[in-house]
């Protein structure tokens, strides 16, 4: 899938930041959360009855989403804006699935009034006798995660959220997805325990990449008419393993 953070740009920032990091001699360590208790938490059951509010605008979402003053061990991006694309131009060959599909490609799903993104990149880890080559593969290893950060009018976040909840289980089988004019195979979605805002689905997406499995996370949640959504990958071997925690704790913080 072309998703927001292609596979090639992922791998040509990974080794900038690494070598940055080398060349500098310093970059923070791990953030500390190390995926802590994200995936073994239980489902949210929050209501969904909050009232319904005015939706902000694309100026006070981009107040609201992370930055990187917001995150240790991360750096925070704007999104390109050759990674934004129009609704409709990111189909599903099952309907169903588009709010799956949009939700990993800088798409807030439904009707959002407004919408803001940003690209979020783990920092390598530090070690002072690490070798440039070490460092390298280190920085291959990071997660990046795109957020986009949707505001709602009425009971819109409601809907998209559940429109979300609902592609989960109907699209547990894949789908095919063409964004632009890529198609990519997506062969499973699986459920992962997640609680956070009001209410929080996530997800294991599997996709083919040229042939081989390419696993990512996928995480959307609502606070109050607000919708965070948070698309997760990495090249390392066997793909992303944990939540974005720190991420999803920092957006849900900012929130309020």
């Amino acid at each position: 899938m072309r998703t927001p953070i292609r596979t090639a740009a992922l791998v040509t920032t990974a080794v900038s930041l690494a070598l940055l990091v080398t060349a500098c001699g310093g970059g923070k360590g791990e953030s500390g959360d190390k995926g802590k208790g994200t995936e073994s938490a239980p489902a949210s059951s929050a209501s969904s009855s909050a009232p319904a509010a005015e939706a902000l605008s694309a100026a006070e979402l981009d107040k609201l989403i992370v930055e990187t003053a917001d995150l240790k061990g991360h750096q925070v991006q704007k999104a390109k804006a050759d990674d934004i694309v129009s609704a409709d131009k990111v189909t599903t060959d099952k309907a169903a699935c588009a709010p799956i599909a949009h939700a990993m490609s800088f798409i807030s799903p439904g009707s959002a009034a407004a919408s803001a993104q940003r690209q979020v990149l783990e920092e390598p880890k530090k070690s002072a006798t690490a070798s440039p080559e070490d460092a390298l593969l280190n920085g291959l290893g990071v997660h990046i995660t795109a957020v986009t950060l949707g505001s709602y009018d009425g009971q819109g976040a409601q809907e998209a959220f559940a429109s979300v909840k609902k592609a989960g289980t109907e699209c547990a089988g894949g789908f095919t997805v063409v964004h632009a004019r890529e198609k990519t195979k997506v062969s499973k979605v699986e459920p992962v325990s997640v609680t956070a805002g009001d209410e929080s689905v996530a997800f294991t997406v599997t996709s083919d990449m040229e042939g081989r499995p390419f696993v990512s996370k996928l995480v959307v949640l609502r606070k109050g008419n607000a919708l965070a959504s948070f698309s997760t990958i990495t090249v390392a071997s066997g793909g992303v393993k944990v939540l974005p925690t720190a991420v999803i704790d920092a957006q849900v913080k900012k929130l309020g």
